[in-house]
């Protein structure tokens, strides 16, 4: 039960939880002599998570982006639907079929999300100029106003460049 309080606790917990935690097992070190923890999902995946993380609480920086991503996830999850309506599960890298428990919505092919909420972030005067909505979940606030929601929203729109790529593929990934 202490994981899970942890684990609920880490800025991205909505992704490392993903479809539910099954188990928990200790993961060889990424980096540095000591290991970690990995969940263990109730769809088989695996995915790492640092204790040390979900105790470090996020910046304000790191609030916004993950009140941003939830801003746009409509957005994310009408792309998946539509391709897997269509019948086109396929990697957009490597044109291999994914099963759709085993697929990610990327970024990888035009300007990250980062990059694209950091121009809108300038736009408007810094990251501190977005005010959020008082959470008792640390990031999971909502935009204090609303109208700078939707333009928030209009700009990713503009901006992003979707895709769908493997989970292994999205994790091997570059990121910045």
């Amino acid at each position: 039960m202490l994981l899970v309080d942890l684990l609920n606790m880490h800025h991205e917990a909505e992704d490392k939880i993903g479809p539910g935690v099954e188990a928990f097992a200790i993961a060889p070190p990424q980096r540095g002599p000591y290991p970690g923890f990995e969940v263990i999902r109730t769809d088989g995946s695996r995915i790492d998570f640092s204790y040390q993380t979900c105790l470090k609480p996020p910046t304000y920086r790191q609030q916004v982006l993950n009140v941003m991503r939830d801003e746009v996830k409509t957005t994310i999850n009408t792309y998946f639907e539509s391709r897997k309506a269509a019948g086109s599960l396929i990697s957009d890298q490597s044109g291999t079929p994914l099963e759709s428990t085993n697929t990610a919505v990327s970024y990888f092919r035009g300007p990250s999300f980062v990059d694209i909420a950091e121009e809108f972030a300038e736009m408007v005067g810094g990251w501190e100029a977005i005010e959020l909505t008082p959470s008792t979940e640390p990031g999971l606030g909502r935009f204090k106003d609303r109208d700078l929601a939707e333009r928030w929203f209009s700009h990713h729109q503009e901006r992003a460049v979707l895709g769908l790529l493997s989970t292994r593929e999205n994790q091997r990934r570059p990121r910045r």
